[in-house]
């Protein structure tokens, strides 16, 4: 690795109510995109675009309504043009999520179904002018689909490395979001998988949120049940990944409790939160009344208003230089950040609604302040050049370069 990864996904459903478009990534402080998400159907493995609309049609400004129809426009040729200007720049496309998760289970276990996933996954990447593919499947929940999704990921890297030796590319990326909650990683064949990937991304946070009957932090780095450091440490040792290979999660959001003592105590229910009941963007945190408290101890923040009982955990500058900091003196990968709109000190979103969990709230960007540590504490970021060349693609300009 030459460098250190900074690692965000971006949701092609942010261009609507977020009004967060391509052009806003902050591209010099990222090394990697995961483009947030494909679908795949249950009953045939096919794996397809979620939104083509976002991810292909929509004019940006500069597209022309002149050019024929048969040209890529949309998000993904707002990569293309963001990686032609910034070629450490690398674009993943991520297949799956919390929402599309269910879908894998008949398809890891079916050799058809998963030769279909694979050929038109690695279709996507050739016509799209990818760098590679992240898998997001939550999450195998026995040993039949354990070992289909060690046999998924097997046969995605064969699939890339052929694709790779037809058009003349360079290394195409293979990637998954890989699980905290040692329930979800203790059925994970990690040693059998850790040869086909280039690196895991550790969804570090959601340790706690609204499912739970207790109040607590959901990304700490060290104490209670679920940690950070637990999970790093049996990927590293019982795993035996190497620690250059594991990105460590940073939430751009946080999750509330109301009707709360803070920490540890019971709640009764979830603030409005920013687009979903509970969950604030960072960008919007914290909320007026509450003071924010740093967890020393867990390497974890909150803030809390006791006229409300609301305590909302979530990463401030504070902790995020802590985990930056951990993250180097662990040796670890980088970090991955889920996701880029959330964070603050991005520039205007044009025509956004404000209010309550909309209006930013004045703060430092989380993915500025771990790039500069790793940058100045660590050995820099991930240069590793994307590609460009895409001769066999379905769309003429991409195929030109634009």
């Amino acid at each position: 690795m030459s460098g250190m990864r900074q690692v965000g996904y971006f949701t092609n459903w942010g261009i609507y109510g977020r009004r967060f478009p391509p052009i806003l990534i902050p591209t010099q402080h990222l090394t990697h995109i995961l483009y947030a998400f494909a679908n795949l159907r249950a009953g045939t493995g096919e794996v397809f675009l979620s939104d083509e609309w976002s991810d292909k049609d929509i004019h940006y400004p500069g597209d022309s309504w002149e050019e024929p129809n048969t040209n890529l426009f949309g998000n993904f040729k707002q990569f293309a043009l963001l990686k032609k200007h910034h070629r450490h720049l690398k674009l993943l496309l991520s297949i799956g999520g919390w929402a599309y998760s269910a879908s894998f289970d008949p398809v890891v276990v079916n050799p058809q179904l998963r030769a279909t996933f694979v050929a038109t996954a690695v279709k996507l990447v050739e016509d799209f002018g990818l760098d590679g593919l992240d898998v997001d499947y939550e999450y195998p929940k026995n040993d039949l689909q354990s070992q289909g999704f060690l046999e998924l990921i097997r046969e995605l890297r064969m699939a890339l490395d052929a694709l790779e030796r037809r058009i003349g590319v360079g290394r195409l990326s293979l990637t998954i979001a890989a699980p905290c909650g040692s329930e979800q990683y203790k059925k994970l064949y990690l040693k059998q998988m850790d040869p086909f990937l280039d690196f895991w991304n550790l969804m570090a946070y959601d340790y706690a949120g609204s499912w739970d009957s207790v109040a607590n932090h959901q990304a700490n780095i060290l104490g209670l049940a679920t940690n950070t450091t637990a999970a790093v440490q049996y990927y590293h040792e019982t795993g035996q990944i190497p620690r250059s290979k594991l990105v460590v999660g940073i939430p751009l959001y946080g999750r509330s409790f109301v009707a709360c003592a803070g920490p540890g105590t019971p709640f009764n229910g979830v603030g409005q939160g920013s687009w979903e009941a509970g969950v604030y963007d960072y960008r919007s945190l914290p909320p007026p009344g509450a003071t924010v408290y740093y967890d020393r101890e867990a390497i974890a923040s909150y803030s809390f208003d006791p006229a409300k009982g609301e305590m909302i955990s979530f990463d401030d500058g504070a902790t995020a230089r802590a985990k930056a900091e951990w993250i180097v003196r662990n040796n670890l990968g980088g970090a991955m950040y889920w996701e880029i709109s959330g964070d603050k000190d991005l520039g205007p979103r044009e025509g956004m609604e404000g209010g309550e969990g909309k209006t930013e709230v004045p703060g430092p960007s989380l993915i500025k302040i771990v790039s500069n540590i790793f940058t100045q504490v660590g050995p820099g970021l991930d240069k590793t050049p994307n590609r460009l060349s895409y001769p066999t693609s379905k769309f003429p300009n991409l195929r030109q370069g634009f």
